[in-house]
């Protein structure tokens, strides 16, 4: 059940990359739901996620 919690996060927050405060607020939701070792998976998607999403890159301190 955790894995598919971490893939729907993944999913979700493709869908709403298109607006950088949409994808904050979710991001801020995923780490409250998501186990340790599952946000440090998600650090490593989102830097390759978002590489070429600058828009986005101010959202990842919120998970450092």
């Amino acid at each position: 059940m955790a894995r598919a919690m971490f893939e729907y996060t993944k999913t979700i927050l493709m869908k709403v990359s298109f607006n950088s405060e949409l994808f904050c607020k979710e991001l801020e939701k995923s780490l409250k739901r998501l186990l340790p070792y599952e946000i440090k998976e998600l650090s490593i998607w989102l830097k390759h996620f978002t590489a070429n999403k600058p828009e986005l890159n101010y959202c990842l301190p919120l998970i450092a």
